[in-house]
């Protein structure tokens, strides 16, 4: 194939492989976000296949070119496990576990970036726009802008940008800010996120950085500039309304009701296994109200879907164990022979049993500590086609500035989470109905489409 004017690169490829050795699209946020605009510009994806050691020529999959990006275990181990998740991750998530600040990792994360930059060079046709995508690549746009300075070059930022205090921990700080001040635009999740951003640049830097951007010295003696500000994720919108429209979701919805004993109240939390959910402090306001007699198993039951992740990182194996402690002792102080407390969920499902789970339940609960977005937050909001339930929504999350009409709660306040839950078991269907208008209005008019629009607009204006 001739070299594409559109590049997406990400740590994956957007295809997953079948048993039968064949391939399958993804079916990740982004790929779905993306997925219009690779067949408008018969764009190229260049990422990791998902095996260490898988070696692939690029190929063709519906209408996109997939460059696969080799990794062995070692990198996997190193430049993954390691330095994207066990420094960045809880790094960037404000610290909640301890980040481990390793050379071997970070020298793993330089050649792994470097070889996507080589890629996405080779891939990408002349004056071609270049998209980078989130965390693990945040050397890319500068090695990139090195190699062909042709490029017009965008990177998005999924997860939060810490404080300064936080952010100058990190023994390799200017490195990444250089990093991603290789990119013409970098986005972010939150307009705090683009701040602390350019406030870092600024104190190690000395850059002038305004609202229209940050001016970049060139070696010649003049300047570029670099946007760095929010464009705030969403969902396929029209996907989920679509699902809850279904009979046979919607009959599902009211088996999983009768399954769980037909409570009152059916409260739902759906995450990955992952400590900057709050999912233990969710378990110990629920207790606590059971404790309390506010609430009873009869009342009220709470599912909480944890899926698995990261399951080789020692703070995630001990995450799990906590929680599932946790959950035994709750379930049996509280359970009867009919009704279970919280139904514990180790597992993935498809996107059709969540739809029918949002429909079932009366109070979404998002405790995130820490959130970059929280797209469960939108999708529960979108499957709500009845303008029913109640979406209680931390304010650390990033969804919490767009989503205003949710009832906010700060995760460490565990008395004020438990006096939000039984507002919203007891909230009239008339409050309800309101809320949930408001807050179906603004996932309906800012999807996933119009986010990849209007970043890929202010890219647009870049290259002029």
């Amino acid at each position: 194939m001739s070299q594409a004017d559109f590049v997406v690169v990400a740590n994956r490829l957007p295809v997953d492989r079948d048993d039968d050795g064949g391939w399958r699209r993804s079916p990740g946020g982004l790929v779905t976000a993306l997925e219009p605009v690779m067949r408008k510009t018969e764009g190229a994806w260049v990422g990791w296949p998902g095996k260490p050691g898988l070696e692939l020529e690029p190929f063709d999959f519906e209408g996109t070119h997939l460059v696969p990006v080799v990794l062995s275990a070692d990198e996997v181990q190193n430049y993954y496990e390691g330095f994207s998740n066990d420094t960045i991750w809880p790094l960037y998530h404000d610290v909640i576990a301890a980040p481990r600040y390793r050379r071997v990792w970070w020298d793993a994360y330089v050649d792994v970036n470097r070889r996507f930059a080589e890629a996405s060079a080779a891939a990408a046709a002349e004056g071609a726009t270049v998209w980078v995508q989130d965390y693990q690549l945040q050397l890319v746009p500068a090695l990139l802008r090195k190699l062909r300075p042709d490029l017009t070059i965008g990177y998005f930022h999924h997860i939060p940008f810490p404080a300064y205090g936080l952010f100058s921990q990190l023994p390799w700080r200017r490195q990444v800010l250089e990093g991603l001040m290789g990119a013409d635009v970098v986005g972010f999740q939150r307009v705090a996120d683009a701040g602390n951003f350019a406030r870092a640049v600024r104190r190690l830097f000395h850059y002038t950085t305004k609202a229209s951007g940050i001016s970049v010295p060139l070696e010649d003696g003049g300047n570029r500039n670099v946007l760095a500000k929010a464009f705030p994720i969403s969902i396929d919108t029209e996907s989920y309304i679509e699902m809850a429209q279904r009979p046979e979701i919607q009959a599902r919805a009211k088996e999983i009701r009768e399954g769980l004993g037909n409570p009152k109240a059916v409260l739902l939390g759906v995450d990955r296994l992952d400590y900057t959910k709050g999912i233990r402090h969710r378990l110990k306001a629920f207790g606590e109200l059971l404790e309390d007699g506010q609430l009873t198993v009869e009342d009220a039951t709470l599912v909480q879907v944890a899926s698995p992740s990261r399951e080789r990182v020692e703070a995630y194996i001990q995450l799990r164990d906590e929680i599932e402690l946790t959950v035994g002792r709750i379930n049996g102080d509280f359970d009867t022979m009919d009704h279970t407390a919280i139904r514990y969920l180790h597992q993935a499902f498809p996107r059709e049993e969540m739809v029918a789970l949002y429909l079932a339940a009366d109070v979404m609960l998002v405790t995130a500590l820490r959130d970059g977005m929280n797209l469960v937050a939108k999708e529960y909001v979108a499957s709500r086609i009845d303008n029913r339930g109640v979406l209680l929504l931390s304010e650390f999350a990033g969804a919490a500035d767009e989503l205003g009409s949710a009832i906010r709660i700060n995760p460490h306040d565990i008395g004020g989470m438990k006096d939000a839950i039984m507002r919203a078991t007891e909230m009239p269907g008339s409050e309800q109905g309101r809320r949930m208008r408001a807050l179906r209005r603004r996932v309906l008019d800012h999807d996933v489409t119009d986010w990849s629009r209007s970043f890929l607009d202010a890219l647009a204006a870049a290259k002029r």
